[in-house]
């Protein structure tokens, strides 16, 4: 068979539904032979490569399986590049294929030639440059082994032409990951130890990231949390691993988080973090967090543990088997949960999570994640771009079911939101999919209206839309005098009818009583409806701490009702 037919059959094997991608010269044969496999594999064809990067991003977040996204040489491989940087600084299984100029070209400035092995060395577990037509499959299915396994993360592979069209003779066994041996078993010792800690400790508080959906721990979380009566906090990459209608559950933190959050971890005397990397957002000032605490860490990643905080205890080793040894441990040797510290926690948590009356005009972005949270159904997936419509669902939105809400988080990528709407509803089209976005973050990707048409993929973008870079904006009021630069956006284009020429229904939305049957009127529709929801200019996300703060040092929402000041 021909190289690009031993390609597709490779992604077959490995259980390849989907591929998200746009066309170019260096992948014109791997597009021919993609006619042949329509019957075992959907084709999604995005406007963007970036966009291709996201799709496959989101994809993967949602279905647990590493998403596939193609491209073609030079510019179309760059393209990808950003859509990689995110998944890898959020440990995505991601497989990014392309095409590049024949071997024989290779290094010699050829039309869209690019080094992107060189490119995307800094931004991927591993990658690879197939130059034998009979390492074809060895090298995808080692692609997707490392992309999956231990802590996910992005695999480039790099396809020149001429491999595509060579004649496959023979096929190679699959390689032995030589040195790819990850732990995934925690060491039994400290499991003990860590067992002993949480029982013996008078205040502790479980912080869970990203690491306990990568490893589908959810389960043994919460199995955890309600055997030892012990609060929890969330990161970013964290929400939806843990039911936050839970009367135990303190929400995210982190300089946008809820204040319970912050003041819990920061007095608390063990703290167990599971799967977090203790990235600068969530810690403010180094030198000042979690003073009073012990921390024990479980990562499958060993460089993540003691890389910016002093660790007690470390546990290198996969979250679920972890959790589950733990909680064998524990159930054998506890009496009684700790009731002092988890009741006060409960009354605080339910003080704080007052109702806020923000029924007023121009629109409060609190009041559009009020009226989600009644709406949306519990199965929903929520995704967002990168800004203050970000911080407003990460803060507000209550998920209740692990991988429902899907964001970027340690790159911050403005355009994210969008086309992860779209590869999350490929991956589960029975639910519903809300892109919470921004005019800013929106504006980026909004070819994708496009791909949402002709595909027949079902969206419901909900733009905050502020006619500002919000968060810049905001930075700029709080911390350099509200000297606002380059920030303005006004009120360009009309999101409406951008989504009519589109031939979608476009909503706008200015007045509080229209944002219900809006959002109910999106959801009935059988394709992608827009929301443009005309909020507050100069609204802004609180509370916050500034950065290099102490992560208590939070200003803003400090709200009077009925006597009394509840701080969210």
């Amino acid at each position: 068979m021909k190289g690009t037919k031993e390609i597709l059959q490779s992604l077959v094997d490995e259980k390849v539904k989907h591929v998200f991608g746009f066309p170019g010269g260096q992948v014109i044969p791997l597009y021919d032979e993609l006619l042949n496999f329509e019957n075992k594999m959907r084709h999604i064809l995005v406007r963007h490569e970036q966009a291709a990067a996201h799709a496959a991003d989101a994809y993967a977040r949602v279905s647990g399986k590493a998403g596939v996204c193609l491209a073609t040489s030079g510019p179309g491989a760059t393209n990808l590049v950003t859509g990689i940087m995110n998944a890898y600084m959020d440990s995505v299984p991601l497989v990014a294929l392309a095409g590049n100029v024949p071997t024989s070209l290779l290094g010699k400035d050829a039309f869209q030639e690019t080094d992107m092995v060189g490119v995307t060395m800094p931004i991927t577990k591993h990658n690879y440059q197939i130059r034998d037509p009979t390492m074809i499959k060895s090298t995808i299915s080692n692609a997707f082994k490392i992309a999956q396994e231990g802590r996910p993360g992005p695999v480039f592979v790099d396809i020149p032409k001429d491999i595509q069209v060579a004649e496959v003779k023979e096929q190679k066994a699959v390689k032995e990951l030589n040195g790819f041996k990850p732990n995934t078993n925690g060491h039994p010792e400290q499991i003990k130890k860590a067992a002993e800690m949480i029982l013996n400790a008078e205040r502790p508080v479980i912080l869970a990231g990203g690491g306990v959906l990568s490893a589908f721990a959810s389960g043994e979380l919460k199995e955890l949390v309600e055997t030892t009566n012990t609060p929890i906090a969330t990161t970013l990459m964290g929400k939806s691993c843990f039911d936050e209608n839970h009367p135990l559950c303190l929400g995210m933190l982190g300089m946008h988080g809820r204040k319970i959050a912050n003041y819990t971890i920061d007095n608390a005397d063990v703290i167990l973090a599971i799967g977090c990397r203790f990235s600068d957002r969530i810690t403010g000032n180094l030198n000042s967090f979690a003073t009073k605490s012990k921390i024990i860490h479980i990562d499958i990643d060993s460089a993540e543990i003691g890389k910016n905080v002093p660790v007690a205890l470390p546990i290198v080793g996969d979250a679920k088997k972890i959790l589950n040894e733990l909680n064998s441990v524990i159930k054998s040797k506890i009496k009684k949960g700790n009731t002092l510290w988890s009741d006060k926690i409960k009354k605080f948590n339910k003080e704080c999570n007052c109702s806020i009356n923000v029924e007023k005009n121009p629109i409060d972005p609190r009041k559009v994640m009020h009226e989600m949270n009644k709406i949306i159904g519990d199965k929903d997936i929520v995704c967002t771009g990168v800004g203050q419509h970000q911080m407003y669902a990460a803060h507000f939105l209550k998920r209740k079911h692990p991988r429902t809400f899907i964001s970027s988080g340690g790159a911050g990528t403005m355009g994210y939101g969008f086309p992860a709407a779209i590869g999350a509803k490929v991956a589960k089209e029975e639910v519903e999919v809300f892109d919470v976005d921004g005019d800013g973050s929106f504006a980026m990707v909004i070819q994708e209206l496009a791909t949402c048409k002709e595909e027949n993929i079902k969206t419901i973008p909900i733009i905050l839309n502020n006619s500002y870079l919000g968060m810049v904006r905001q930075w700029q009021e709080f911390f350099f005098d509200k000297r606002y630069s380059g920030v303005h956006l006004k009120r360009t284009p009309n999101f409406a009818k951008v989504a009519d020429a589109y031939n979608l229904q476009g909503i706008t939305v200015d007045r509080e009583s229209e944002i219900a049957p809006a959002i109910k009127q999106a959801m009935k529709n059988d394709q992608t409806t827009l929301l443009d929801i005309l909020i507050h200019e100069e609204s802004n996300i609180l509370p916050m701490f500034g950065p290099g703060w102490k992560n208590t040092e939070m200003f803003g929402n400090c709200i009077k009702e009925k006597g009394k000041y509840f701080d969210y």
